[in-house]
């Protein structure tokens, strides 16, 4: 394979410009999955830095599964209209909206959820383990551990992407922050599935 040809392969599949592919393989070795890693950290780093910026902007999208027995609403924001309407944004909206119907999460991210159901949680989690015999002390570890598998299982920003199971939902945000060179927040969303509450 040409230097061209993986630097147009390294553009498809990251979005990065040809710059920073020309760089970032030659940082590689030529090793494309290699440079995959590097533009995904850079990426990562460069969104770090535009999470604090305000987002007014977005859209809100409707996804329902096939069969009509499961849909998603889906608020995502970022910072201009010009990207809010660019086709990227939007099949990476719809990306979390198939994921949402995929997944089940509760919340967007830890903060967003209810107390009640955290204390509900740790309470049941406390029971389990007492009824098993353990010590107080190790009662509290068990029950710090089981909270953080439960917000890695509905948390949204914590799960596994069901297209890519080695990032989680935060990372991919991360990665788009990047490609568009916009804060992006996934700011809300609604699961409806037939006979669920």
């Amino acid at each position: 394979m040409s230097d061209i040809e993986k630097i147009k392969e390294l553009r498809e599949r990251t979005g990065a410009g040809i710059m920073d592919c020309k760089t970032a393989l030659k940082e590689a070795n030529n090793d494309i999955e290699r440079a995959v890693e590097i533009l995904r950290e850079k990426g990562i780093a460069k969104s770090a830095k535009k999470l604090d910026r305000e987002v007014k902007e977005g859209i809100v999208h409707a996804y329902i599964h096939p069969g009509d027995k499961l849909g998603v609403l889906v608020e995502v924001n970022c910072e201009t209209d010009f990207v809010a309407r660019t086709r990227e944004f939007m099949n990476f909206v719809h990306d979390i909206a198939m994921h949402i119907a995929a997944s089940a999460p509760i919340a967007v991210s830890r903060d967003d959820f209810p107390q009640d159901v955290l204390e509900s949680e740790k309470k049941i989690y406390r029971a389990q383990a007492e009824s098993a015999g353990k010590p107080p002390h190790v009662v509290e570890k068990i029950v710090e551990g089981k909270l953080e598998n439960f917000f890695k299982e509905k948390c949204l920003l914590e799960q596994p992407f069901i297209k890519n199971p080695e990032i989680t939902i935060e990372e991919y945000v991360k990665e788009h922050i990047g490609k568009f060179g916009e804060n992006i927040r996934i700011k809300r969303f609604a699961r409806f599935r037939i006979g669920e509450d």
